[in-house]
């Protein structure tokens, strides 16, 4: 009888381990879909050289620990890294951490991942986008496939 419920009570442990290691690995997911639509977009600017183009500034907060995923942009990115450090993945490229003062660029269907180097600060940077016109800032960042 002992030996009955202290297989159970294993058995038990196990799965619900399993079911929380799935239901967090969800929820991870989940938000690093959420920090690719963060952000307050500060300027909107047709591209009179580029017709069906526009600039586009947001500002962008990647929280403690916090990592944006694989993904894409819908057009040219720049951001400059205003506070705390973040460390910068592009396919094919090595990790580059950086600091405050520094930027990144990214192309058009270049697969990158963006992590914040703290655990308990965030880190904040200004994005400049060139997009179609129109798009909405949740379009800008498209999770790789």
């Amino acid at each position: 009888m002992k030996t009955t419920r202290i297989s159970f009570l294993i058995v038990f442990t196990l799965a619900a381990g399993v079911m929380l290691g799935l239901l967090g690995s969800r929820m991870s997911s989940a938000q690093e879909k959420d920090n690719l639509k963060g952000g307050k977009i500060l300027q909107r600017i047709e591209l009179k050289g580029a017709p069906g183009w526009e600039a586009i500034l947001v500002d962008r907060t990647l929280p403690p620990a916090a990592e944006s995923g694989k993904h894409t942009q819908a057009g040219n990115e720049i951001v400059y890294i205003a506070e705390g450090s973040v460390i910068f993945e592009a396919q094919g490229k090595s990790a580059k951490t950086l600091k405050p003062g520094e930027a990144f660029a990214t192309v058009d269907g270049e697969v990158h991942n963006v992590k914040n180097a703290s655990k308990s600060e965030p880190a904040k940077a200004l994005a400049f986008y060139v997009a179609k016109k129109g798009a909405k800032l949740e379009d800008l960042s498209v999770p790789a496939k």
